[in-house]
């Protein structure tokens, strides 16, 4: 088969390996000009490596991977430690240790790998038409090309599935999570943090994180509640937003990370919306996959994952079954619109529950860290791993 794919993010690149390991023509169109994704990293937990590792990158991303043995929670106001506790368990009940990855890297292997002169950037959808027997994409500059399928990995703010959901009884809808995620680099600091932990300091529904990746850097992500649609300009506002919300916290690591951050090396604003789960994935030979298809709130770590998960069943489906190009994407869309929705439901219930939006439930939350050994933590995450469709279905295509 001939195969568009549209986007060049991680669920695109990804999907594209999976149906070139399959002997497929598959070319790669993104509206961006160049590697620059939006966010600064991402938590690869085990049911994102082990698709990476199935598509043969898993030395790769392993270089990739920072460090991450321990887990711990410490309060914002005092720096007092709430719980401190190894995540091996994670590694030992999934079968793979998880990594955090700079995007930017991770974004460039996946393209290296599906080959630079299969990718068209700077190609901005504005037209599908499918007569049954192919489909044709039409761009921004009047150019098109039509293969057998097209694969909508275009985001959050996705073209592809409004062609998909035009006839659905109901529209997906965006909705805003309540809060303003900034994120960016900073060099590894051991004030801030140990250089193989994932720390985060918590007070007033608010965070500050900090994650081990390549490199002697920390990711780092904070979360602040606010109203949508707040005007902020990077290099006017700088890290002011951040010392506004965060300047009078008395814990030491959060002032140091603050003072590591440089605004005009590494720093970005990402409002947090999600998307109310839907099954509608798949119309005639169009599909969609990843934030497209299930644009979730980064509280449980997932969305990537997710995303990978997406590539993996899409690469399955195609290998297995014999009834024709429609056929396919509908047992694809089968085996994963529920389990992603879930996990949309369950990152917006982690965020309701961290970010004060019930003060009551947040409080609780607080009480039960400074009771966690890790066992709650660890079960939550390994909760979220089980059910993925490489659990089961891993070395078909190897």
């Amino acid at each position: 088969m001939k195969v568009l794919v549209i986007g060049a993010g991680v669920g695109g690149t990804s999907a594209a390996l999976a149906l070139q390991r399959l002997g497929h023509d598959v070319v790669v169109y993104d509206q961006m000009r160049e590697n620059k994704p939006v966010g600064a990293a991402l938590s690869l937990w085990s049911n994102g490596v082990k698709v990476l590792n199935w598509l043969g990158l898993g030395d790769a991303v392993a270089a990739l991977g920072g460090r991450m043995d321990l887990m711990a929670y410490y309060d914002g106001h005092t720096g007092e430690q709430m719980c401190r506790f190894s995540l091996d368990p994670v590694t030992t009940q999934t079968g793979q240790r998880p990594y955090p990855v700079a995007r930017a890297d991770l974004q460039a292997l996946l393209m290296d790998a599906v080959g630079l002169d299969r990718i068209r950037l700077g190609m901005r959808l504005t037209g599908i038409q499918d007569d049954g027997t192919t489909v044709t994409a039409t761009f921004a500059d009047g150019s098109t090309d039509t293969a057998d399928l097209l694969i909508g990995a275009d985001g959050a703010r996705s073209f592809t599935r409004d062609y998909v959901t035009a006839d659905a009884a109901s529209r997906p809808e965006r909705t805003y999570s309540g809060y303003t995620n900034f994120n960016g680099l900073v060099p590894i600091d051991e004030r801030i943090g140990p250089a193989d932990q994932w720390t985060t300091y918590v007070a007033e529904g608010k965070r500050c994180a900090v994650m081990p990746v390549a490199g002697d850097r920390f990711y780092f992500f904070v979360d602040v509640p606010q109203p949508a649609g707040l005007p902020y300009d990077r290099a006017a506002d700088g890290k002011a937003p951040l010392e506004a919300a965060f300047g009078g916290w008395g814990a030491p690591g959060v002032r140091a990370l603050l003072d590591a951050i440089d605004p005009a090396a590494s720093l970005n604003r990402v409002e947090i919306w999600d998307i109310d789960p839907f099954h509608t994935w798949v119309r005639g030979r169009v599909a969609i996959l990843g934030d497209a298809a299930h644009n979730t709130t980064p509280d449980i770590g997932q969305g990537a994952c997710s995303a990978l998960e997406d590539s993996f069943a899409l690469g399955i489906v195609f290998a297995t079954n014999t009834l024709g190009i429609e056929d396919s994407l509908r047992r694809y869309q089968d085996i994963r619109s529920t389990r992603a929705g879930d996990l949309v439901l369950r990152a917006r219930k982690r965020a309701h529950e961290t970010h004060a939006f019930d003060p009551a439930a947040t409080q609780a939350w607080y009480d039960g860290l400074r009771r966690e050994d890790g066992t709650g933590v660890i079960r939550g995450i390994v909760g979220n791993i089980e059910g993925s469709p490489v659990n089961l279905g891993g070395g078909i295509l190897a």
